[in-house]
């Protein structure tokens, strides 16, 4: 028996809505050819850059994948029979090439019908592990490249449920893998044990902020079911697939192996749980062990973490970001915040930065106060490091060299600029592999390296600085002048010689991957030669334009028109508009633009691209800049903004003389579905919108949401003006709702479509809700995908083009 969804229409007037029963449909034959594809293999290279693997997946699960045994607790999605993730999308096919030579070779002994997951190569890259799902479990698998050959090493056993469930030992030989307890319980069936008394929580009077989390625990049977499916037996397993327990049955968090291998750091999850908060805030416990499980030091104990204070640049007390210095055999990292993780406290530094050297056995020593939050440091060596910190409210981010071994050099910052400034960024310094195999900052002859992305006001043209680490001066040695293409600078690979992987692209020609060498002129080596899958639209056109917010603010889109399209005569099409809001604190950044016209075009379900083979112009990926400036925030002024950012695309298109204004639609998924329904209320600019897993209702999270950092007791008037539920009344224009039956993201439950359907339909407004059976945030099923490409093609005929 087919599978139906049921799909709520509402037509002009109350009389005209009803319930209608639909089977799963198939859009027109331009979008189908285009939606039903081949996806290109992923790549992955070993560290010498000899072999790589090359892995298959489907195009798109089915619903049966989805339609699967699942436990949501603790903000998990996990298959309980099969103890992984019920989200991975698996591999279904393995093959090697070597870099230097043409032959794919197929992987032999893979198991029947693979699902495979958590690849990775032994530190030597003589082995690949990976994980296969079979009905009953997760097993664990090894590759070996020379031979291109493979073979099990466990039964299907492994506990997965915390994602990556083994670690390479540095031996190259042995692997410690998370394996379910051998007396592990039957998990409890909440529906039907009755429960022994009510769920009660308290709050004590401290404030706390908190998103509207999905999936957290519920009861006391979620917490025992919790528990039990975290709970893992940690085991040495060998190549030769023998197995010796290495540590007793607990809730192992993450593992990590100090650089030397001498040291292993474990980290457990601790009780209380939380109802209220995901797993990552529940109280954690972390140890240091000798090789062999002998314990040396706990080194850090954290409290359950619900109660944290207001603003994104809101940390927790105590130690945090706890990792092992990957310059050094066994030196711990970690932080702490000075301003107590507040920041309201406004003290001259913010983060500590302390290093402590295993056996642990004295104190940590500081390394560096940085002014602002702390946010991340690349290793170098003895005397060198790179630390940054950053701050949102002002969008400042600054970079620091320092000298690990002389506290007494201040720190030079070297590096001090708007993050949002992407025609200002200097680039990310390049890492390499050390004696330990761990990434640490690449220098050569007191020299580093940054690749940069090379965003100008001209176009994108990526580029290779050399940056010489005691004058601070940078010298230019390669940019990327395509104009016709884009490159993307991967990694260099060989100093010396100039070698450096890119990958190389045009709007027709799919990405593929090359080695140049940026000291001989042209000397471009391919590696793959991955065919362009949508041949059906090589000949559309494909512009990025340019044009101006009636306030001066620029801002750019990329235009596409269908193939043949007489740019002389100029048919009046109609345009559809896909775009995503995003919020700055200045005009500059917000009108820097990041598009380029040479990047492939990959039509997807997230996009309209699909419709310009059926005469539709359509404008992808519009600039929708919400500014703030000063002490004033983007959403103070959120709807004028969003209209004039509509008004001006619209208006830039319009001159171009493609378009008829009066047939414009607009679509957004997520707070793009949020754009598209306020939109539709406050403007009259639009024929109908498209809007896909929404939130309508900005009550609904009240401390904060997107960009926003104020709860809703502090501007209710930003919250209500914001929430196209308070205005459903003001909405006279066509809207098609879909949202994923099972969405995952915070704030965007499937309630906030379902209730806004609810106003718009008991208030006379024309609307269609489409809601996806198994559906999480992002959509997934190749049933669903095509059915809603079918709805928005219907959607768009009967309300735009017709």
């Amino acid at each position: 028996m087919k599978l139906k969804i049921t799909l709520l229409f509402l037509g002009l007037s109350l009389a005209g809505f009803a319930q209608e029963n639909l089977t799963y449909q198939k859009p027109s034959k331009s979008i189908l050819d285009l939606a039903d594809y081949q996806r290109a293999p992923s790549v992955s290279m070993d560290t010498k850059k000899e072999y790589m693997l090359l892995s298959y997946r489907n195009t798109y699960k089915t619903l049966d994948d989805l339609n699967q045994e699942e436990l949501r607790l603790g903000g998990l999605r996990i298959n309980p029979i099969t103890n992984i993730s019920s989200t991975v999308t698996y591999i279904t096919n393995l093959k090697l090439r070597k870099i230097q030579g043409q032959n794919e070779i197929q992987v032999t002994g893979l198991p029947t019908n693979p699902r495979i997951s958590n690849i990775s190569w032994s530190p030597n890259d003589k082995k690949i592990l990976f994980s296969n799902t079979i009905n009953t479990g997760v097993e664990l698998w090894l590759l070996d490249v020379a031979s291109a050959k493979a073979t099990k090493l466990t039964e299907a056993t492994v506990n997965a449920n915390l994602g990556n469930p083994f670690s390479w030992f540095s031996d190259n030989e042995t692997i410690l893998v998370k394996m379910l307890p051998k007396n592990r319980a039957a998990l409890l069936d909440s529906k039907k044990d009755l429960p022994t008394g009510p769920i009660i929580s308290n709050a004590d009077g401290s404030k706390s902020q908190n998103r509207t989390y999905p999936d957290m625990l519920k009861n006391k049977n979620d917490e025992i079911n919790f528990e039990n499916i975290i709970t893992s037996e940690l085991y040495k397993v060998n190549l030769n697939g023998t197995t010796t327990l290495f540590k007793n049955a607990d809730m192992y968090g993450g593992e990590s192996f100090s650089p030397d291998g001498n040291y292993l750091m474990l980290t457990t999850i601790q009780k209380p749980f939380s109802y209220i908060v995901p797993l990552g805030r529940f109280p954690l416990k972390t140890v240091v062990y000798d090789k062999n499980g002998v314990p040396v030091k706990t080194v850090n104990e954290v409290p359950l973490n619900e109660i944290m204070p207001k603003g994104f640049m809101a940390v927790r007390k105590g130690k945090r970001e706890m990792a092992w210095r990957n310059d050094k055999p066994a030196t711990l990292s970690y932080i702490v915040a000075l301003d107590e993780g507040d920041q309201a406290n406004k003290l001259a530094f913010r983060d500590e930065v302390f290093l402590w050297e295993a056996p642990f056995s004295t104190e940590a020593t500081s390394l560096i106060k940085t002014p602002q939050r702390y946010s991340n440091i690349i290793w170098g060596n003895d005397t060198v490091a790179i630390v940054s910190d950053e701050w949102y409210d002002t969008r400042n981010t600054k970079t620091y060299l320092i000298n690990p071994s002389d506290l007494n050099q201040k720190p030079i910052v070297i590096s001090d600029r708007n993050s949002q400034d992407i025609y200002a960024d200097p680039g990310t310094f390049e890492t390499k592999k050390n004696q330990y195999n761990k990434y640490v900052l690449a220098i050569e002859n007191g020299n580093a390296f940054r690749i940069g992305d090379g965003y100008t006001k001209e176009g994108q043209f990526p580029f290779i600085d050399e940056f010489n680490l005691k004058t601070l001066q940078s010298k230019r040695l390669y940019t990327s002048l395509y104009k016709d293409k884009k490159e993307d600078l991967l990694e260099i690979e060989d100093f010396k010689k100039g070698k450096v992987l890119v990958q190389i692209q045009s709007k027709s020609v799919y990405p593929n991957y090359y080695f140049r060498n940026i000291k001989q002129k042209n000397s471009l080596t391919p590696i793959t030669a991955f065919k362009n899958p949508f041949e059906s639209i090589k000949n559309v056109s494909k512009e990025v334009i340019k044009y101006k917010r009636k306030d001066g603010v620029e801002l750019s889109g990329t235009l596409y028109l269908p193939a043949g399209y007489d740019k002389v005569k100029k048919e009046k099409l109609p345009l559809l508009i896909w775009a995503y809001p995003a919020e700055f604190k200045d005009k500059s950044s917000a009108g820097q633009s990041n598009q380029n016209p040479n990047e492939f075009t990959f039509p997807y379900y997230g996009s309209f691209v699909y419709w310009v083979t059926k005469g539709y112009v359509v404008l992808d990926d519009a600039s929708f800049p919400i500014i703030g400036e000063g002490t004033t925030e983007p959403n103070d002024n959120f709807i004028p903004q969003l209209v004039d950012d509509a008004e001006a695309a619209i208006n830039a298109v319009d001159a171009l003389g493609y378009i008829n204004k009066k047939k414009v639609a607009i679509g957004g998924h997520s707070y793009g579905a949020f754009m598209v329904a306020n939109l539709l209320t406050h403007s009259n600019l639009f024929a109908c919108g498209i809007a896909r897993s929404g939130a309508y209702n900005r009550t609904l999270t009240p401390f904060g949401f997107q960009s926003e950092q104020r709860n809703y007791w502090e501007v209710p008037e930003v919250y209500n003006t914001m929430s196209p539920f308070m205005n459903a009344e003001k909405m006279k224009t066509p809207i098609l709702l879909v949202h994923g039956e099972a969405d995952n993201n915070p704030g965007t439950f499937t309630l906030q479509t379902e209730r806004y359907f609810q106003a718009l339909k008991g208030l006379g407004a024309p609307a269609r809700m489409v809601i996806l059976p198994k559906e999480a945030h992002s959509y997934v099923a190749k049933e669903n995908i095509l059915h809603l490409l079918w709805e928005q093609d219907q959607f768009l005929e009967k309300y735009l083009k017709n």
